[in-house]
């Protein structure tokens, strides 16, 4: 049966408003990330293991400079009168100590590192499990008017970017923070009075670099969504690749696609453009004032204020703090673009399934041989168009064991019924009722397991022909499969293949007939066994032999 013409759903409420996106814009403190704290917070462990060995190689990394000031004061300035062994011993012993730090800190930041990867490695794929799962419990309403590939690129592409920030660009910020934090204090305790001048040069900078960090944000977002866009458009047409060249449309939906393509470009080029502002801006400004407060430094040392390896550790600190702002520019950067695809992903976790269960539910009786169905006035309208109702006043009862057909033109609403028995949509007046029991009372999987369905359009998985025919019975022995095969009339084409059973159909069953692939179909339902069976002109794909046997 052909689904109905006024089957049409409406968008799914992912688009942001106007007033949406200015309030998130104006949330500049990276509040979307926050949702992915309920992913994070299971490894405590492991992060308090991390932010340890990240303290114990930033306590390294700062150590070394205050080790090359015992070098050049304690090790090269010794009295001129000193012999040359002296001098090389103690020369010798500052190195070994520069060495001992050397090995801290490159196992430390080897530890971190493989840390940090696992950490982001496990909340991606949790993340991404977590999306999945709750995608596969939407009703038919949420996969009627979202595109598949703009799902797939949020499980892909945004989940990559999640992982991007939280293996690598948090564990980087935080670094770089306490190395940041450490420098300046170094250098404030070392020349106070220069480094708070350098400091307030520093802030004037702020204002600045959080408009252009806005503005970041706003077209990493926008970025994810043009991905999202191309995702969609490739999915669609590949699925649909034999229609496509029968109507020679190669060109043009190469076409279509290239100029979303080109949209996806320009938008990544604009975010890039702007990103790199940002870089530059942050680290001339923050470079440029500590250089200035080096050159007090070398002023310092001529006027006899500080000695040769007190500037010199102060050059180290400043190029220490320098890179650390160059750093924390590039991490802000990743962040700003990780909470545009968590906002995208947290979206789809927000979604709530119109089609809920039962808050109290009730359970189905054992079947016996069958299900008593019964139609009390029944009143059904499609959510787009709640004003056209698809069925009216239906009253109907179906006896256990009965076989009824349902014969209507095309949009009568044959298959909307088969929809409303699977609890695919809820009624708008009337209710349905399994075995005397209200539909929506019981568990929506205990329902569905008592119905087993063959649809017009036979749905083939990318598998072998037995894993297909198993679908909605796992378990099911061989013989018990076989023995449903050849109730379907399977087995008259399987016996013909070199690999029987274990064939593989290919995507979609792309390597089968249509009436192969429906006999397939026919052969999972039969093995299912369920108490109710819905024929939605099952047997449209298969020749007059084939329906007689069958």
């Amino acid at each position: 049966m052909k689904p109905e013409a006024s089957r049409e759903q409406p968008a799914v409420a992912l688009a942001e408003t106007g007033g949406g996106t200015q309030q998130r814009a104006a949330a500049l403190r990276l509040r979307p990330l926050r949702a992915l704290l309920p992913f994070v917070a299971p490894y405590g462990r492991q992060i308090a293991l991390a932010l340890l060995l990240l303290l114990l190689a930033a306590a390294a990394t700062l150590s070394l400079p205050f080790a090359v000031k015992l070098l050049v004061d304690g090790g090269l300035a010794l009295p001129p009168g000193s012999e040359l062994g002296e001098r090389l011993l103690a020369i010798r012993e500052h190195f070994l100590g520069l060495f001992a730090v050397a090995v801290v800190l490159g196992v430390t930041t080897a530890a971190r590192y493989y840390m940090v990867s696992w950490i982001g490695e496990r909340v991606t794929t949790d993340l991404r499990q977590a999306v999945y799962a709750h995608v596969l419990r939407q009703s038919p309403q949420f996969f009627e008017t979202l595109k598949s590939g703009e799902v797939l690129s949020r499980l892909t592409t945004d989940t990559t970017v999640i992982h991007s920030a939280v293996g690598s660009s948090i564990s980087m910020g935080l670094r770089n923070i306490v190395l940041f934090a450490g420098g300046l204090t170094m250098l404030v305790s070392t020349t106070p009075r220069l480094m708070l001048s350098v400091a307030g040069i520093i802030v004037l900078f702020v204002l600045p670099a959080v408009l252009i960090s806005r503005r970041v944000r706003k077209l990493s977002r926008a970025s994810q969504d043009r991905i999202a866009d191309t995702s969609g458009i490739a999915g669609e047409i590949l699925n649909a690749i034999s229609i496509v060249q029968s109507y020679t449309q190669e060109d043009a939906e190469a076409a279509r696609f290239s100029a979303a393509n080109e949209k996806a470009f320009a938008t990544s080029i604009r975010r890039t453009g702007t990103r790199s502002a940002f870089t530059a801006f942050v680290i001339i400004g923050v470079f440029g004032s500590l250089l200035y407060g080096l050159y007090g430094g070398v002023q310092a040392v001529l006027a006899g204020e500080m000695s040769a390896g007190q500037l010199s550790q102060t050059a180290l600190y400043v190029m220490l703090v320098a890179g650390s702002v160059a750093v924390l520019a590039e991490v802000w950067g990743e962040l700003l673009r990780a909470s545009g695809a968590t906002e995208r992903l947290m979206e789809l976790l927000s979604l709530r399934s119109p089609i809920a269960e039962p808050a109290m539910p009730i359970a189905l009786p054992a079947p016996a041989g069958g299900l008593c169905v019964t139609f009390e006035q029944l009143r059904f309208a499609y959510p787009a168009r709640p004003a056209q109702p698809v069925l009216q006043g239906l009253d109907l009862t179906i006896a256990a064991g009965q076989t009824v057909a349902l014969v209507g033109p095309s949009g009568a609403g044959k298959t909307t019924v088969f929809q409303l028995l699977q609890r695919f949509y809820d009624v708008s007046e009337g209710v349905i009722r399994i075995d005397g029991i209200d539909l929506r009372r019981p568990r929506l999987a205990e329902l569905r397991r008592r119905i087993a369905v063959v649809p017009q359009e036979a749905v083939i998985f990318s598998g072998s022909i037995a894993d297909n025919i198993r679908y909605g019975r796992p378990a099911a022995s061989d013989e018990e499969t076989r023995a449903a095969a050849a109730a379907a009339f399977v087995d008259e084409f399987v016996q013909r293949l070199p690999a029987g059973y274990a064939t593989f159909v290919g995507e979609r069953g792309v390597r089968l007939s249509g009436g192969q692939r429906q006999r397939i179909a026919i052969a999972r339902a039969i093995l299912k066994n369920a108490p109710l069976l819905l024929l939605d002109e099952a047997t449209s794909s298969l020749d007059a032999e084939s329906e007689r046997v069958v």
